[in-house]
């Protein structure tokens, strides 16, 4: 031992050493595990697909509630991702629109001896852009986005629908409404929606004009139907990590 040099014993210096081993472990360990989450977080997707269950509502001459004429319907959905705040969103749906003369007090001039009642299928096509009011994402994926954001959509679409007696009816619609979609997992969003369906024709319901009130204008005394829908979609897609570091 040199002169001035302070005298440690094996056992200190055993303990030392093994302080410095188990940092440098736990330090290694700690980079092995976050290294590839990370790498899996970072990536960033162009598409989402699946589908969505809830109801749909006629509106229109025969019934003016939102409460009211409640059917169920399914959707499936394919959405691209323009950027964390916009994409476009096609959605094929099917369900029911039901309804009938009595669920209102209006007078309809050929339905007072006998009610008129309706039960008709409904096949919806529709591309919408969406505008979310938040960066959407993880927050890894894409600096500053978050897990839950409101949006609002608008679009158009096709309306077809036929049963009963009445005359199939073929028409434009515009789908304008709002919703909220929440990121659950890495690849995972759910998300549920509200929109009213605007169609141009008023032969949803198989009646053309009951009041007998001659009416011009391109919405002008026309059916409508909202819908209601809570969805589920899976991430697909990945975009390059190259390419995120560009938009960085």
């Amino acid at each position: 031992m040199r002169k001035g040099q302070e005298y440690k014993r094996p056992t200190e210096l055993g303990a030392a050493v093994l302080r410095r081993w188990m940092v440098a472990l736990t330090t290694a360990v700690a980079a092995l595990l976050s290294t590839p989450v990370q790498a899996q977080d970072d990536l960033e997707y162009l598409m989402d697909v699946g589908g969505s269950i809830g109801m749909v509502g006629y509106l229109g001459d025969f019934n003016g509630s939102l409460t009211k004429c409640l059917q169920p319907m399914g959707t499936l959905q394919a959405r691209y991702k323009f950027t964390p705040r916009m994409a476009a969103m096609f959605n094929l749906g099917y369900g029911k629109l039901k309804g009938k003369s009595t669920d209102t007090s209006t007078f309809y001039p050929d339905y007072q001896e006998e009610a008129y009642e309706f039960n008709r299928n409904l096949v919806d096509a529709s591309l919408h852009y969406e505008f979310n009011f938040l960066p959407y994402g993880t927050g890894a994926d894409y600096r500053g986005a978050k897990r839950i954001t409101p949006y609002t959509t608008i679009g158009l679409g096709l309306t077809y629908a036929w049963g009963g007696e009445a005359k199939k009816a073929l028409t434009m619609n515009i789908p304008v409404g709002f919703g909220v979609k929440y990121k659950a997992a890495d690849r995972i969003n759910v998300g549920l929606e509200w929109t009213m369906r605007f169609s141009m024709s008023d032969e949803l319901d198989g009646v053309k004009d009951p009041y007998r009130i001659e009416s011009k204008g391109l919405f002008k005394n026309t059916d409508c139907y909202q819908m209601l829908q809570l969805s589920v979609s899976y991430d697909i897609w990945a975009k390059c990590k190259i390419c995120n570091n560009n938009d960085d």
